[in-house]
């Protein structure tokens, strides 16, 4: 797989690709705790995808995959934080219900269509509520580059990339010209 372009290496390892419907459209939230095994089933899902892709790229700044990602039509994302030791977060039915209104603008890539990455404004803190397996809403607030994770994968969920956040007039960037690669995200 060395000599494949990124995104045929994803797509081998089971990533959905930007040109599929189920990534433009908003996922099905859980009835939570009525559907807790196929909750679960589908964070297994996750799980396993993940550390099959981490087997063969590494993560500076961290990773996250949402379902839509793997085929599943559902509201379920994860993430993995670039801090040594970080539990991974599981997110159900997620959406964001406060923002700050300070934001920065930092390249993301997206294993869906990770041959390019590109230049996205986001908040620089997010406040998340979601549901646990128990059905119990939650609420987290996440900063700096775990905010900018989270809100990624819950634009998946909501049936968005992340080009669609770029600002007018500005495109993705191959990645062969991207250079921070192997970098965590500058704060």
């Amino acid at each position: 797989m060395s000599d494949a372009r990124p995104s045929d290496t994803m797509r081998a390892l089971g990533v959905v690709q930007a040109e599929a419907s189920i990534l433009h459209q908003p996922t099905r939230p859980f009835d939570l705790p009525a559907e807790q095994e196929t909750a679960k089933q589908v964070l297994d899902e996750l799980f396993a995808a993940a550390a099959r892709i981490g087997q063969v790229h590494p993560f500076a700044k961290g990773m996250g995959l949402a379902a839509p990602q793997i085929g599943i039509d559902r509201a379920a994302a994860i993430v993995q934080s670039a801090e040594p030791g970080a539990a991974p977060i599981a997110l159900l039915n997620p959406r964001i219900i406060d923002r700050s209104r300070e934001t920065d603008e930092q390249y993301e890539g997206c294993l869906s269509f990770f041959d390019v990455r590109g230049l996205v404004p986001r908040s620089l803190s997010i406040a998340v509520e979601g549901n646990n397996l128990d059905g119990s809403t939650t609420v987290s607030t996440y900063s700096q580059g775990l905010a900018r994770l989270i809100h990624h994968e819950i634009d998946h969920l909501d049936g968005h990339l992340y080009d669609d956040r770029m600002r007018d007039g500005v495109t993705p960037i191959p990645v062969a010209e991207y250079r921070q690669t192997g970098s965590a995200w500058s704060y």
